[in-house]
């Protein structure tokens, strides 16, 4: 395990009170439950049942040479072992968050998508449902239209980049952030990779999604929530604002900064999984697969260079600071 440099900060937005007491009441009442005998706990007290899913990140490839700490080739192998390892923990779905696939220096079209369509062919060697995030990487020699037309998103209609799904009662909500500040989507590299934005449309769907989930509610995005700057969603306050209306939303999961990084606002978890793509095989790879338990807690096993951590139900309710964060995981 590898040390976390952890500060607190001032908190900088207003906490929706129901958010805490739903998180201590959820975690009181399945810590009073595991003290009676077992035969009390009954399946209608907790009628889910553990949901467990993969996930990666950030894996570009592209069959390049290696620029910089980008090792493009890598990424078939690197996948490889991920899938294998993934799929032998029995999950019930695979998702990767984002900039799956890039491109030649100058770019061509036509080897692009044949990048994609090798990435997507190891990916999906996984028998689980397979799900796809949007990164700016994914457009940046493609429309959206043609990376959805070259991959599959398991029971979702072809020409949606923002979609809900459910998994034994968790509710699963993916955002594509990949619009810049006047609405436009990203096409083919048409676009300022720091200028990402969930727009008036996307925003207002995320709000009726989050209201009539009746669940715990993950999120998977590609840019981040937690913060400004560079790799930040420009409006992330708002969606921050949307997602903490409701007492469900547990954890948002994140792509796009390569070194990986923790934070917990206003009683959600914001885990930011490191990426494929640093360094070259086998050692420098990246991916995990993710818990979620009956009372909400949240579990994270990280293979190669990402990090386990518990996303604990309790500690977001109790903890004294309502910002708390690692800069970096690792």
């Amino acid at each position: 395990m590898e040390n976390y440099s952890s500060s607190s900060k001032t908190n900088r937005y207003s906490r929706h009170p129901s958010r805490r007491d739903f998180l201590k009441t959820s975690a009181g009442l399945f810590a009073a439950t595991a003290l009676a005998p077992f035969s009390c706990q009954s399946s209608k007290l907790f009628p889910r049942r553990l949901v467990r899913f993969g996930l990666v990140t950030d894996i570009h490839y592209a069959d390049a040479d290696p620029r910089g700490s980008r090792h493009y080739r890598d990424s078939i192998g690197k996948l490889n072992e991920g899938i294998d390892l993934i799929t032998s923990q029995k999950i019930d779905f695979l998702i990767e968050l984002g900039d799956f696939k890039d491109q030649d220096e100058p770019p061509v079209e036509a080897n692009t998508i044949k990048y994609l369509q090798t990435i997507e062919k190891i990916f999906r060697k996984s028998p689980a449902p397979s799900y796809h995030v949007l990164g700016n990487h994914d457009m940046d020699s493609l429309s959206k239209g043609q990376f959805l037309a070259n991959v599959q998103n398991a029971g979702i209609a072809p020409d949606r980049t923002y979609y809900s799904f459910d998994v034994k009662g968790v509710y699963c909500i993916v955002l594509d952030a990949n619009f810049t500040a006047k609405g436009d989507a990203y096409d083919h590299g048409n676009f300022d990779w720091t200028d990402a934005h969930i727009p008036p449309a996307q925003l207002d769907w995320l709000g009726k999604e989050v209201k009539a989930a009746r669940g715990p509610i993950i999120v998977f995005t590609h840019q981040l929530l937690d913060g400004t700057g560079l790799y930040y969603i420009k409006n992330a306050a708002q969606v921050r604002q949307v997602l903490e209306e409701s007492v469900n939303v547990l954890t948002v999961f994140q792509g796009h900064y390569h070194e990986g990084s923790y934070n917990l606002i206003n009683g959600i978890h914001y885990y930011t999984l490191k990426a494929v793509i640093e360094g070259p095989a086998p050692d420098n790879n990246a991916y995990a697969v993710v818990e979620v338990l009956p009372d909400n807690n949240i579990t994270v096993t990280g293979y190669r260079k990402a990090i386990s951590k518990n996303l604990s139900a309790s500690s977001a309710a109790q903890l004294p600071g309502e910002i708390y964060s690692d800069a970096a995981i690792g």
